[in-house]
């Protein structure tokens, strides 16, 4: 791995994370690289979804949140920053496919404009949505049903669309939260598919349970528990070295 093209465009600095008197996140400090895909995997309630809500701010949303420590954004600490410039930079994508119910596919794609107050002209929506939904790979499944809404799609497609949406505000850093987690096996294998692609437009950042999906689309592996980041390295040599023995035995099937 040549260290010197690794460009850190996400830099976590002695990040603590409290919920209440609950400490959820304990010193984890780790940079992510421009371009790259990053799985962040490990047992439930160890603190990934945690971790990745607060690149967007979404633990705002939540009451009692307390967070220590930098995320530097291209140098900037987002925590700092303005937190819709902030979610414009850092596109999320959650469990579940949740299109807008009562939007077309395509209101569906540049809802985020419309969150933000951004006023786009027609042309201009027209190309954001063909651009997003080509990236996605899903325009040519629903081109000539641009209109219908997007709760009509497939479960598969709903994501897809989710991501489109994401993307169509042209973000630096694209979160996702175990996307395929209600996904059956073909959907989930076309979002890998994509995963891989999309590195060449974004940075990805993706949360997974499976350790056989962290392996085929990523880079760069974290591995945590109970809080705290246990390993991080490239995903071939977390894989097949685990410098430490709880990575090994998580590897291995011994817990999850």
């Amino acid at each position: 791995m040549e260290s010197q093209v690794l460009n850190p465009i996400l830099d976590v600095d002695n990040l603590n994370v409290f919920y209440g008197d609950f400490k959820a996140l304990s010193h984890v400090s780790v940079k992510f690289y421009q371009n790259k895909v990053h799985a962040i995997m490990g047992p439930s309630g160890c603190g990934k979804s945690t971790m990745i809500r607060c690149f967007n701010r979404m633990h705002e949303l939540t009451p009692g949140v307390r967070v220590e420590g930098k995320i530097l954004l291209n140098g900037e600490n987002l925590l700092t920053m303005n937190p819709m410039i902030v979610r414009r930079k850092t596109g999320m994508v959650f469990q579940k496919p949740n299109p807008f119910p009562n939007m077309s596919i395509y209101d569906n794609v540049i809802a985020g404009y419309k969150l933000n107050g951004v006023h786009l002209k027609r042309s201009e929506a027209d190309d954001i949505v063909e651009d997003s939904l080509k990236k996605a790979g899903l325009w040519n499944e629903v081109k000539d049903k641009l209109f219908k809404r997007g709760t009509f799609l497939s479960g598969g497609q709903q994501q897809r669309l989710c991501i489109a949406r994401a993307l169509a505000l042209h973000p630096e850093v694209l979160l996702l939260d175990e996307p395929t987690s209600s996904l059956d096996p073909k959907s989930t294998a076309h979002i890998e598919e994509l995963i891989v692609q999309l590195k060449n437009n974004v940075t990805i950042i993706i949360v997974t349970h499976n350790i056989g999906q962290a392996g085929r689309v990523s880079d760069f592996t974290a591995f945590m528990y109970l809080g705290e980041l246990i390993e991080y390295g490239p995903t071939e040599k977390v894989f097949t070295v685990p410098s430490d023995k709880r990575t090994e035995e998580y590897l291995g099937g011994k817990f999850g």
